[in-house]
């Protein structure tokens, strides 16, 4: 078996795992989300996806804001009457343009430096994704409903990245992750409405 094969193989089945851990919005996702990433960061640096490789630090760094600010907001729950914070709930209006503006001035940022200093055949597709996904990340960690919807652009663009550049295990996964974040958003929504 190639290290190819083997990367999108324990990819996948992280992957998988991270995904139902995030549709139960259980904490352990945060300890899979620091693990996966490191074996999808050698397969995307491997197929020249840069900027996807160099996301997993983010991924990372981020698994670990979203560990600790679940894991405070759980504490707090605990100790308080008040039951609201840390619950899934709707994106204010009031983040919708920043996190627009965030998401537009990272792809951009992330494009000139996949054109200028390396030789990436994809970079428009590949820092979208990547920017979209800094975005999503952020908004689960506050556990908003609409990162689901983040996600599934992000998937559905990844799909067609994927296998273009001849990884297509990892592409399924994708494919699977679309569905997901769709069951996903059906659910959060709803558990948001309960709430």
């Amino acid at each position: 078996m190639d290290l190819k094969l083997i990367l999108q193989i324990v990819g996948i089945v992280l992957g998988l795992l991270y995904l139902w851990l995030e549709y139960r919005a259980d904490i352990r996702l945060w300890i899979v989300g620091l693990i996966m990433p490191m074996v999808h960061g050698t397969l995307y640096y491997n197929q020249g996806l840069y900027a996807d490789a160099s996301m997993q630090i983010y991924y990372v760094l981020a698994g670990l804001y979203g560990w600790i600010v679940w894991a405070m907001a759980r504490r707090r729950n605990r100790n308080s009457e008040d039951k609201k914070e840390g619950v899934i709930c709707h994106t204010p209006l009031c983040h919708v343009l920043p996190l627009a503006g965030v998401y537009a001035a990272v792809h951009v940022g992330i494009y000139f430096l996949l054109t200028r200093f390396t030789d990436s055949t994809v970079p428009f597709w590949d820092s979208l994704t990547t920017a979209l996904s800094i975005v999503a990340m952020w908004m689960l960690s506050k556990k908003y409903v609409e990162q689901w919807l983040v996600w599934l652009v992000v998937d559905l663009i990844t799909v067609g990245l994927y296998f273009y550049k001849g990884i297509p295990l990892t592409a399924g996964l994708y494919l699977l992750y679309s569905t997901l974040a769709f069951v996903g958003y059906l659910r959060w929504r709803k558990l948001a409405a309960a709430r």
